[in-house]
């Protein structure tokens, strides 16, 4: 089983461990322990890698002890759940839609330990689920998209065809729209979330048919995406997830990003103060862990009507009065 482990505490059974250092050493000893599967790798500077900053965030603010493993397949989903649980974690982060199923079969065998997934809506005794409100700052990222594009074909690329990286591209689209409802949107999805030269030949595929704008949500695979974009002119990009305007800083227009690390901790200190209920967590931009973080470098690409045009959907959306003037529909061109 390839397994990569970034971890304090022990998971003898699937390889050596790897010390954390720091303030990990005394969390080594806490009673609480906190566990995260990954579906790629923590240096992605994206969905990951904000997720493991988030364990370690938990680490350095309740004193527990972390590990961390990198999966690939739904076996190992469900193998290194069940090693958390027999191991007596107290809460265990699945970080992905894609793992509802294993901790859906895992939890019942391991009523002690709390199996939380980020994304999707299964939940059960010890079982619950984030759902991150994607949509609303990337209808944001749609309005700046059309206003920025030239040719008015903009496209999307995604990792895997996950339902919440496909409500972010339709939400997306809505944004477009709403400056320009005879944009073009081209979606593509790459097939992994690991392989950077097949998001970078994605994104010249995409360019190669007009497209001037890409907003990717792809992982360690969109940095091949941000690259074709710093080497093609005029074409710009809009990073997800994490904070990503300092990976492309020339031409990255802004991020949607997920406050992952504040998320973790909301939850984990509730799991440890044992006042935590299962359930659906909707996190969106009210609850300040969604939102859209413009470029300081690109405010001058960003027309000023636009950035007014977000200041006041952004308000809107937080307060709960926003509908957008244009329904979501399915993305335009596969």
């Amino acid at each position: 089983m390839a397994v990569i482990h970034t971890t304090v505490g022990i998971l003898g059974a699937c390889s050596a461990p790897k010390n954390d250092g720091g303030s990990a050493a005394a969390g080594a000893k806490s009673s609480f322990s906190v566990a995260l599967l990954t579906p790629g790798p923590i240096s992605d500077q994206s969905w990951n890698g904000g997720a493991y900053d988030g364990l370690l965030r938990i680490r350095d603010s309740l004193g527990a002890k972390i590990s961390h493993i990198q999966t690939k397949t739904p076996a190992e989903f469900e193998e290194n759940f069940r090693q958390y649980g027999a191991e007596g974690y107290t809460l265990v982060f699945g970080h992905g839609f894609e793992f509802q199923d294993a901790a859906a079969r895992v939890g019942p065998a391991f009523p002690a330990t709390t199996f939380i997934t980020t994304g999707g809506t299964r939940t059960s005794a010890n079982v619950a689920a984030m759902s991150f409100a994607f949509e609303q700052p990337s209808y944001l990222a749609g309005l700046v998209a059309a206003s920025v594009s030239k040719s008015g074909v903009i496209g999307c690329i995604g990792g895997t065809e996950l339902p919440p990286v496909k409500a972010g591209f339709v939400a997306f689209a809505d944004g477009v729209h709403a400056i320009n409802p005879r944009a073009q949107i081209v979606t593509a999805y790459i097939g992994n979330w690991e392989d950077a030269s097949a998001g970078k030949e994605q994104a010249l595929a995409q360019m190669a048919r007009g497209v001037d704008v890409i907003y990717q949500n792809a992982d360690a695979a969109g940095l091949g995406i941000f690259q074709a974009a710093k080497e093609t002119k005029g074409v710009y990009i809009i990073g997800s997830n994490s904070n990503q305007n300092n990976v492309a800083p020339t031409v990255t227009l802004g991020s949607v990003v997920i406050d992952l690390p504040h998320a973790f901790i909301t939850v984990a200190r509730e799991v440890k103060n044992h006042t935590f209920t299962p359930r659906v967590i909707t996190l969106d931009m009210k609850s300040d862990v969604m939102r859209w973080v413009v470029n300081p470098a690109m405010t001058s690409v960003i027309p000023a009507r636009t950035m007014h045009m977000v200041d006041s959907v952004t308000r809107a959306m937080v307060n709960g009065t926003f509908t957008s003037p244009y329904p979501s529909r399915p993305e335009e061109d596969q």
